[in-house]
């Protein structure tokens, strides 16, 4: 299954919101739609969900329109959108069930993902009882348990410790082998790093950058090196100005030329105490400040 926007436009009123925004995702593959505040994440995708429509361009599965009656979408916002008064079992139940289900299969499923998620014990309490990282998985039960073709998580790490964290590292990567579309939007760059092979990067309501992110990486020039030693001053004495240390206590070379970086690692290894040596990668976060930092 491949997810299409193609050359989506929407403005309100006078203000142009996204200008031509084009992307695609594929399933069995997490795809991270990034960009700061006000960037047009949100109207992407609530324009992708049919929330409303767009002024021009289509989504599309598979090249062809979408059809809302046959793809089922999975939704976890970033603001909490339950109710807090309710019992948990019954609101969960009443979400599925307005994705299509059945009561009897909706309280099967709810209940899975309850011992799955270890919320069991929470099944018949009031939302707002727990705390906010349990409501946190208790929302996300609500974007899963009607078993959708696309799940769509919108800063799904907020509000959780390290432990459910991992737990829910272990229900994307379900979600992904399952052959699932899965739209990650965050500003925690560490996780889309992780799990997506995609990204595409919104500035002003226009795609800024868009493409696979090892591709995206490996088109920067290589021309630096990045070295870690115990003996740093030696190397910052011989190499002069086009070595700096880093905040991290490692150093950066600045190379003339990315064609030296052969010459220059055997050199620094066979005349050096070497612990690593390798060419500088960007991180995601490197290029999501240089484009997403960029004035539209």
């Amino acid at each position: 299954m491949i997810l299409e926007l193609k050359n989506i436009e929407k403005s309100f009123g006078a203000k142009r919101v996204l200008q031509d925004v084009s992307f695609k995702a594929e399933g069995g593959k997490a795809f991270g739609l990034l960009g700061r505040n006000g960037a047009g994440k949100t109207t992407s995708i609530r324009i992708l969900m049919d929330v409303f429509p767009a002024n021009g361009g289509e989504v599309l599965i598979d090249g062809k329109p979408i059809d809302y009656q046959k793809v089922q979408i999975g939704y976890l916002p970033e603001e909490r959108g339950l109710y807090p008064k309710k019992v948990i079992l019954d609101q969960l139940v009443y979400f599925a069930q307005l994705k299509g289900m059945n009561r009897k299969d909706a309280v099967s499923s709810v209940d899975y993902w309850l011992k799955r998620l270890g919320m069991t014990e929470y099944r018949n309490k009031r939302l707002d009882t727990l705390s906010k990282g349990n409501q946190q998985k208790i929302q996300l039960i609500t974007a899963l348990a009607h078993d959708p073709h696309i799940v769509i998580l919108d800063e799904p790490f907020s509000g959780l410790d390290p432990v459910n964290a991992m737990l829910l590292k272990d229900v994307v990567k379900e979600q992904i082998s399952k052959g699932k579309i899965v739209l990650f939007s965050s500003h925690q760059m560490n996780y889309i790093e992780e799990f997506c092979d995609s990204i595409a990067i919104l500035n002003a309501g226009k795609v800024a950058l868009h493409g696979d992110l090892h591709d995206i990486k490996r088109n920067y020039v290589r021309d630096r090196l990045v070295v870690r030693t115990e003996h740093p001053e030696l190397i910052i004495r011989d190499f002069g100005d086009c070595c700096v240390k880093t905040d991290s206590g490692e150093l950066m070379i600045q190379l003339a030329s990315a064609d030296e970086k052969q010459s220059i690692m055997k050199q620094l290894v066979e005349h050096y105490d070497i612990d690593e040596v390798k060419v500088f990668e960007p991180s995601l976060n490197d290029i999501f400040v240089e484009y997403a930092g960029k004035q539209g």
